[in-house]
């Protein structure tokens, strides 16, 4: 018999968890777990959905396009305006990399504060 999987949790590495966090807190709305702390933090969202941000010693964050340290993860988001998301990512602290995908009305790459790749 075959086993259903049902996504609970994403973890991705980063400096900072807590900044990290606070990022994606305030682009997306959910919740920051209560136990969060310095070594390891993380959001909830009302179906059960876990975003944790943990430490990691001498982190080394994503040099895109470029390869030197390859792109570790990134995170699509569906958006109802485009241009609004992106105007309220570039506000949080994102930035916008000069290199960016063929067809801008469908998908903008963005980098997060600690260069953490959100796109």
């Amino acid at each position: 018999m075959r086993s259903t999987l049902t996504l609970a949790a994403i973890t991705l590495d980063c400096a900072d968890p807590l900044e990290l966090a606070a990022f994606y807190q305030r682009a997306t709305g959910l919740a920051l777990h209560p136990k969060s702390d310095d070594e390891f933090a993380g959001l909830t969202r009302e179906d059960g959905l876990f975003i944790g941000f943990q430490r990691v010693s001498d982190y080394q964050p994503p040099r895109w396009p470029e390869q030197s340290v390859p792109q570790q993860a990134h995170l699509d988001f569906t958006v109802d305006d485009i241009n609004a998301a992106e105007a309220m990512l570039l506000e949080l602290g994102a930035a916008k990399p000069e290199h960016q995908p063929e067809l801008p009305e469908r998908g903008r790459a963005g980098l997060c504060p600690k260069r953490s790749i959100a796109k």
